[in-house]
Parts: C-alpha cells; structure tokens; sequence
C-alpha cells in the first residue's frame, strides 16, 4: 500500500479573513459618509425647493387679492412649531393652501417640540417675510442668496454682515428687517 500526499487546506486562514473584513469596514464607512452627505445636499435643495414655492405661492395669492398678502391677525409668527403657534399646516399661511400650494411644506428636520427647523411666517398684508429658522443641521452659507440679514448677527439688519447665521428669508423688501 502506498501513502497518499496530504491535501492542502481549503479554508482561510484567520489573517486573510481580518483583512477581508477590515477592506469591507473601509469600503462600508466611505459609501456610508457619501450617502450621507447627498443625504444633507438633498435636504438643502428641498428647503430651497420649499421656500421658492411659498414665494411664488404668495405671489399668486397677492396677484388674485390686490396686492395683499396673507395677513396675520395678531401680528405674531405663525409655524407649526411650538413656539410659534403651533398652527396646523394650513394655518401657518391663512388663506394659501390648497388654493395657490396643494399643503404647506415642512423642513426635513422640523422638530416642533423643541422648535427648530422651523418655517416661519409675518405679515402685514401689504408686505410678508418667511424663514427657515434655526435648523442645526443645516449650512445656511450652502445658498448665500437666502441669508436672512436680521438673522446674522450683523449690525445692519438688511445686509448680510455678519457670521453667526441662524435663519434664510423670503421676503418683500418692506420685510427686511423684521
């Protein structure tokens, strides 16, 4: 009888394993970091989104109302977000839903009880201003042509001055610093 030669082993060894493991880890977490910054890039472009179809709305609004906009009967903010109401989606902006928008946007981070991420609305029938207020997740400097002025820390509370934004704008000029 002869001897047969042993067999190779078929398996991995525990090195080759860690750095298949370690190669997907890195993999993972490079994949992870872009999906979640188109995740943020997504959520700026709604709130831009959202902002010009409110602006546009309430111009149509105006166009059908001599001019007037939307008022506010107490003179107050009005947002869903608790300190401001809460006002249910089709309050926030009496009279402009579902008429000139089908429903009143809400940002992708609202958080109503703790009030941020919040779409704000003022007016006083003649002029309006609407704010994406203080959202921590958001880069406000990403679209510098909606920095609300009043809301930098500036000096001059209709020209961007300062660092310390907190707040884009939609307004009508007779808006600006309010």
């Amino acid at each position: 009888m002869t001897a047969t030669p042993p067999q190779p082993s078929r398996g991995f060894t525990l090195i080759e394993l860690l750095v298949v493991i370690a190669i997907i880890g890195i993999l993972a977490s490079v994949v992870l970091a872009s999906l979640s910054s188109a995740r943020a890039k997504a959520k700026t472009a709604r709130r831009a989104a959202d902002l010009h179809a409110l602006q546009q709305a309430l111009e149509m609004y105006a166009i059908d109302h001599g001019g007037q906009y939307p008022p506010n009967p107490t003179w107050a903010w009005r947002s869903q977000c608790n300190a401001w109401g809460p006002y249910t989606p089709n309050q926030v902006i009496p009279g402009l839903t579902p008429t000139y928008i089908a429903s009143m946007p809400a940002d992708p981070d609202m958080d109503v009880a703790a009030s941020t991420c919040c779409y704000l609305y003022l007016s006083n029938g003649t002029d309006y201003k609407l704010l994406d207020h203080n959202c921590p997740t958001l880069n406000y400097n990403q679209i510098p042509t909606f920095i609300d002025p009043t809301r930098d820390s500036g000096s001059n509370a209709c020209l961007v001055d300062g660092t310390g934004i907190w707040s884009w704008a939609v307004y009508t000029p007779g808006a600006c610093s309010w």
